[in-house]
């Protein structure tokens, strides 16, 4: 399973700079065929969360009900006893080496295509 990592803070853009870097590597991702992406958007310099993080999740809780996602997982979700995370695992066992798998990494979301 291809999954390509993006890294939404690189540079500490604007939320919604940030939001447009999504929508960008949605639409590559898309049209190189990967299957998942690995977002990360960060959860704030101070500990407290940033706003890039709620954003990115108003948006692809967005995608999600419009079909334009099959769906995403939390860092803070992304282990084994998740039910999606179960289910990409049984179909690429290589997603248990991931080094956020069962960290509870609030910085990242993985999305499913």
């Amino acid at each position: 399973m291809d999954c390509k990592l993006i890294n939404l803070e690189e540079g500490r853009p604007t939320v919604n700079q940030g939001l447009l870097r999504l929508e960008r590597a949605l639409a590559d991702a898309r049209a190189r065929g990967v299957c998942l992406l690995k977002l990360i958007h960060g959860y704030g310099s101070s500990g407290e969360g940033g706003r890039m993080k709620p954003e990115v999740w108003k948006v692809l809780d967005r995608y999600k009900r419009n079909g334009m996602i099959a769906d995403f997982i939390p860092g803070e979700e992304f282990r084994l006893s998740n039910e999606t995370t179960w289910e990409l695992v049984k179909r690429d066992k290589s997603l248990k080496q991931d080094s956020d798998m069962g960290r509870g990494n609030r910085g990242i979301t993985i999305v499913v295509l």
